[in-house]
């Protein structure tokens, strides 16, 4: 049985992610029974998401504040602030920030793409090496753990 679960700010993981993103896992499959993961994406101009596609979960974005492209198989849309998405999975998929930055809500049903980020992201309460990045390997190796196929860059 699912019992509520609060997610106080202070108790939410923050993750460095791709191009210095921050990845705030708000509610993870833990927390809701397996039933959905949510998330926030502080992100920055020109970052972008490979182009991948989801075997596992349905995603939704939606743009709380700044613009972006969004790529849904080979349509291509602008999402400015309040515009959402629905990515059934199975959809290839991928975005790029069109603004100064941006902040992005995700939510996947069923719960567990936390694991990607979890995997190959930097938990930011602990000291950044130098050059910290993201290698594709261990992007790939993520998306893979969490039944997502990375189809190629950035678009």
């Amino acid at each position: 049985m699912t019992v509520p679960f609060l997610a106080p700010r202070q108790d939410q993981q923050q993750l460095e992610w791709i191009g210095g993103s921050t990845v705030s896992v708000l509610l993870d499959a833990a927390a809701t029974g397996g039933a959905l993961t949510v998330a926030r994406l502080d992100v920055e101009r020109d970052d972008a998401s490979p182009f991948h596609l989801h075997t596992r979960e349905d995603e939704v974005f939606v743009v709380v504040s700044g613009e972006a492209l969004v790529w849904a198989g080979e349509e291509r849309h602008e999402l400015g602030e309040g515009g959402a998405v629905f990515l059934p999975r199975g959809i290839p998929h991928g975005y790029r920030i069109t603004s100064d930055s941006a902040d992005l809500l995700l939510v996947a049903t069923p719960g567990g793409l936390e694991r990607m980020f979890r995997h190959a992201g930097r938990d930011r309460r602990g000291p950044r090496p130098d050059g910290f990045a993201i290698p594709p390997e261990l992007l790939a190796e993520a998306a893979d753990l969490s039944g997502n196929v990375v189809l190629g860059p950035p678009r």
